[in-house]
């Protein structure tokens, strides 16, 4: 009896052991690519889920088996049912959570998560922005418009609102277009100093050759920096603070 309880029990563990490394490798992997992860603070929710999947779900199966137990097969269904739906609304929060879109405004990136997306006809997006990238975020640029009361709309529905321009995929244009903009209002690489560790900065300047400006990365969580080079061009987001 204690026999088949601990193989119960480790054959319980396994499965969800292995469900959560899929899961991480499919969070950490494709959704939230480091940094991001840190950017937009997703740990905490992820470990929540690991706790109760992993850990939570097979001590509970573990001490409830009990070999001839009349409500046995019922007990531990609802202990997998609890965990999967656990599972399920756990990956649903992250997914919708996800970041979207690193989006370039005027002199910084902002990432954008996909439940911050404001959805408009798609007759006024762009082909490659109508739809949600699902294997990691990608790069995207304001357009701003030309006419003065759609400017003035946006300005009070950002500051009143709280409604960025970069929640409009309308709006997004290729980066590529912008690359003039973006070294323009880029800063030196030396000013990373000011704001990080030198030895972070060196090691990670060493890692990425080519960086020769950067831009800050506004997010929901820890602000980080974009390195470009010199044509403009998106080297890679790097955690290091673009300001204090």
């Amino acid at each position: 009896m204690k026999n088949n309880r601990k193989r119960f029990f480790i054959c319980h563990l396994g499965i969800s052991s292995i469900v959560a490394f899929l899961v991480v490798c499919l969070v950490f992997g494709v959704w939230y690519p480091y940094p991001l992860y840190k950017a937009v603070g997703v740990t905490h929710i992820f470990l929540m889920l690991i706790i109760i999947d992993v850990i939570i779900g097979p001590l509970l199966g573990f001490f409830v088996y009990k070999e001839g137990k009349k409500t046995l097969k019922m007990d531990l269904s609802i202990i997998i049912l609890i965990q999967i739906c656990a599972l399920s609304f756990g990956v649903y929060s992250i997914v919708q959570g996800r970041p979207a879109w690193t989006v370039f405004s005027v002199d910084r990136f902002e990432v954008v998560k996909n439940n911050e997306i404001i959805e408009q006809e798609d007759a006024n997006i762009l082909p490659q922005f109508q739809r949600l990238p699902w294997l990691g975020p990608q790069y995207a640029a304001l357009q701003f418009s030309n006419d003065t009361e759609t400017r003035n709309k946006d300005m009070f529905n950002e500051v009143f609102s709280g409604i960025s321009l970069a929640q409009y995929p309308e709006r997004y244009v290729d980066i590529s277009k912008v690359t003039d903009q973006m070294l323009k209002r880029s800063h030196k690489i030396d000013e990373l100093n000011q704001f990080n560790p030198p030895s972070s900065v060196k090691k990670i300047l060493a890692d990425n050759p080519t960086a020769y400006a950067y831009l800050p990365m506004k997010a929901s969580a820890v602000d980080m920096t974009v390195l470009i080079d010199e044509k403009g061009t998106v080297i890679k987001i790097v955690d290091l603070r673009p300001w204090n």
